[in-house]
Order: C-alpha cells, then structure tokens, then sequence
C-alpha cells in the first residue's frame, strides 16, 4: 500500500518540514489564545457596560427636579415634633423661598439633636439659607462648641438685639461663598433650644428667615 504523499503548501511550494509544522501549529495556537484574549475583554466590557446601564435604569435620580422642588416645611415639623418632644420651628416663607430639606438629625457623640432646613433663597441672588433648632435630650439648648462646629468654626462678631432676642452674630461677608455656607449667621438659645440661622446670602434675608421661625413658634 502507498503511503501518503505530504501535503504540499501553496506558501512553500512543497509539503512543510516537521519543524515548520510545529512552528505553524504553536503560532496558530498562539495566535487562538490571543483572540481569546481579546474576545474576553470584549464581553468583560460590554458586561459592565451592561451593569452600568441597569444601575442608570433603576436609582432614583434628583437633579431633574432638584432647582424647582420644596417640601412642605410646615407639615414635616408638625409630623416631627412628637418625636423631637418639643415645638419645631415652621418659617412660613414666601412661595420664592425653595425649601429643599427639612428633616430631624441625631449625633450620638455630643447627644444634641438638630431639627434643619436648608433653602434656596429668591432670584436673584438664590443663595444658601438654613435654619437649625438644636437641643439636647433633656430639652435644652445645645452647647457652644456645638454651635461653632455647626457655624465651621467662625469667629462670633458682634451681638444684637433682633425680634425679641439677643443674638450672637457671625458677619463673615468678605469669605468665599464657593467655600463656605456661613457668610453671616445669627444664635440665639431659646427656652428649649437653640436657634441657629445662616447661609450665604445677605444678612437682611437670613434675618428675614430667623424672623419667620420665631413667629413660627
């Protein structure tokens, strides 16, 4: 019986030697596992992509309604007051006030509780504005080094008398907005609580918002 001629190969023009056999076998395994490599990391990306895709599908995202929305301050701090176990301040601002958080904050560490609510002030400034109730377990007034956390350690400059109260005033209107919430700011310690405001905008507007949370009261 005949044996089988070699294969000839149309490159060579005569059938490969067993050397060049195995060379061409180990670069085409070679040249498998790469593609292999390359078809991984194709499905790896396209895999992520994918995950990414769904994680964009299902969380909740706020910024299409963030600049126009504004929760119902008055209503939140009386559902919360029970829990506080004293009266919440409920400033009635105008409609160009946007509150945009009111809500109840505990710190375990200095045991002082915080009721805060965070607005965006009227055009055309439309600067930051807040006010904090802050008291302690036995309902009293929140401790100084408290209120200078709060305020980012600003310096108090000066006091006045505002609505029945007297205040310590924090006048910092030469800082950086980009840098700072606490351009001016106002405290006062109540019977119960203190009451802090401040933010980024003009000192008549904060005041404006300390006003309406002590006739809120």
């Amino acid at each position: 019986m005949a044996s089988k001629k070699p294969k000839i190969v149309a490159e060579l023009g005569r059938p490969e030697t067993p050397n060049e056999t195995a060379a061409r076998k180990a670069e085409n395994s070679r040249l498998h596992r790469q593609r292999q490599t390359v078809n991984n990391l194709v499905y790896s990306l396209l895999a992520s992509l994918g995950v990414v895709l769904i994680l964009v599908l299902i969380v909740p995202r706020w910024g299409g309604d963030f600049e126009d929305r504004s929760v119902d301050v008055i209503s939140l701090a009386h559902d919360a007051s029970p829990t506080a176990g004293i009266e919440l301040v409920a400033p009635a601002m105008p409609s160009d006030w946007l509150a945009k958080q009111a809500t109840i904050r505990s710190s375990k560490a200095d045991k002082v509780t915080q009721w805060y609510v965070g607005y965006t002030t009227p055009k055309p400034t439309e600067q930051f504005a807040a006010v904090v109730q802050a008291f302690t377990p036995e309902a009293g007034p929140a401790n100084e080094t408290w209120v200078a956390q709060l305020l980012e350690s600003k310096s108090a400059t000066g006091t006045e008398d505002f609505a029945g109260h007297t205040w310590t005033v924090y006048e910092h209107g030469d800082d950086d907005a980009e840098e700072t919430n606490v351009l001016f700011a106002m405290s006062t310690n109540l019977d119960n609580s203190t009451l802090v405001v401040y933010g980024t905008d003009e000192p008549i507007v904060i005041r404006e918002l300390a006003q309406a949370a002590l006739d809120s009261l």
